[in-house]
């Protein structure tokens, strides 16, 4: 049963983790694309990516809610009522996604400037995410698209979705922006037109699913009702997740130039460790689901410690790796020595910190499989009004630390977020032992 379930973890999790990674290479294309139109075209689209990128983090709950509903009907035998919501939640996410192109729209500048953009940049910036915001709906309903189809177990389609998705983006940007000559604006053109793409081949393939079981089209209000009362405690937990990252990167900017360099590449590696983690997580949420569903209890507390194991294996490879290299890493990021020293340092404590990620993203996606939102929610505020004062002493104390150096920051800085992600992992350690967030059935 083991080896049966490592095959099922492996076949979700490797094109999830491609599908992570293809992302930030034609995000970078794209700014190398821009990047010779000028400086100021490059630093607006910076900006505005930062801005549609916050948005798309907030609203994953669209695709993360979805895979736990259409999960629990498919481990029912209930295929019709797993497209139903799937469909409910694909409706959600045009109507939050209309509601947020026209806010963005109209709040295209000032947004902008909450970013940090003056003079020629904010008005890069501006044309960038104006045009962009009419992509917002075909990117939320991408999401709720890919989370129907991770609720039936499927991560390879949502994989070719995003190759073939964000392959077309950077030729549609090279013809828009050279060919034609429409600098920036071209950009974002070729960024809608691509996530409208994607949008509607995802779509239409939950779409002939659901006519194959006959699953209706139409928008239920009840259904899209749920489905938005199912997401918002994943909204409460993200926006808090979000809040920790911005409070961490505030206290990083009150150190000094050096530290903040440092932490601003740190956090990068980080981040492409999170990919790993993440597709397991991905995983997580729809086995449970499935196995919940199908009112097998057992099977879920089988396959979450077979998860626990692989990903805990995982994040201690990725840290002894990272452990290695950690000194000669930052020559490849910058030339300043101050830099690579405080870089360095950060590194070390991300190694160190590698097996608690594992942990915590394997037990997020468990539970949020489970439809145990409520809990998540809960757990993720009170780690925020935990960490706030921490953030708030580190900050009020920058100076201080700046006389230490920049590698002594920079080490504190990262030893206050290690204690957060440790106290993260022992909430959700003990979630996880309760049996109140194991409800079987759809």
């Amino acid at each position: 049963m083991e080896r049966s379930d490592t095959r099922i973890i492996l076949r979700l999790a490797i094109p999830a983790l491609l599908s992570l990674v293809a992302e930030p290479l034609f995000l970078l294309a794209d700014s190398a694309i821009v990047g010779h139109l000028g400086v100021a075209p490059l630093a607006g689209l910076g900006v505005a990516s930062a801005a549609l990128l916050t948005a798309a983090n907030v609203f994953v709950f669209l695709a993360y809610g979805t895979t736990s509903l259409v999960a629990r009907w498919v481990g029912a035998g209930r295929q019709d009522d797993a497209l139903g919501a799937g469909v409910d939640g694909m409706w959600l996410a045009v109507g939050v996604g209309v509601v947020t192109a026209a806010l963005v729209t109209v709040f295209a500048t000032p947004v902008c400037r909450v970013f940090g953009a003056e003079g020629e940049v904010l008005a890069q910036a501006g044309v960038y995410l104006r045009i962009s915001a009419l992509g917002l709906p075909a990117m939320l309903l991408a999401l709720a698209a890919t989370g129907v189809l991770r609720g039936f177990q499927d991560t390879v389609t949502p994989l070719v979705a995003t190759t073939v998705g964000f392959a077309a983006n950077l030729g549609l940007n090279l013809v828009l922006v050279y060919g034609v000559h429409l600098g920036i604006a071209g950009s974002a053109w070729g960024t809608v037109l691509a996530q409208w793409g994607m949008a509607a081949g995802l779509a239409l393939v939950v779409v002939r699913r659901a006519r194959s079981e006959g699953a209706s089209l139409a928008p239920r209000p009840a259904g899209v009702l749920r489905s938005a009362r199912h997401g918002v405690p994943l909204l409460v937990r993200t926006v808090a997740l979000r809040a920790v990252l911005l409070l961490t990167t505030w206290c990083a900017t009150a150190l000094g130039d050096v530290p903040l360099a440092a932490h601003q590449v740190a956090m990068t590696v980080f981040g492409f460790l999170s990919f790993v983690l993440d597709a397991l997580a991905i995983a997580a949420q729809s086995l449970t689901g499935t196995a919940l569903g199908a009112g097998d209890t057992t099977l879920v507390r089988s396959r979450t410690r077979l998860m626990l194991g692989w990903s805990l294996g995982a994040g201690v490879a990725m840290g002894v790796l990272l452990g290695l290299v950690h000194a000669v890493l930052p020559v490849v990021f910058t030339p300043d020595a101050d830099v690579r020293r405080a870089l360095a340092a950060a590194l070390l404590m991300i190694a160190l910190l590698a097996p608690v990620a594992g942990v915590v993203f394997v037990l997020d996606g468990v539970l949020i499989g489970a439809g145990d939102g409520q809990a998540l929610a809960v757990v993720q505020t009170v780690l925020l009004l935990l960490y706030t004062p921490l953030a708030v002493a580190l900050h009020a104390h920058s100076a201080d630390l700046a006389r230490h150096g920049a590698r002594t920051s920079v080490m504190v800085l990262w030893g206050t977020f290690a204690a957060y992600m440790v106290a993260r992992m022992l909430l959700l350690l003990l979630r996880s032992r309760s049996d109140r967030w194991l409800v079987p059935g759809a």
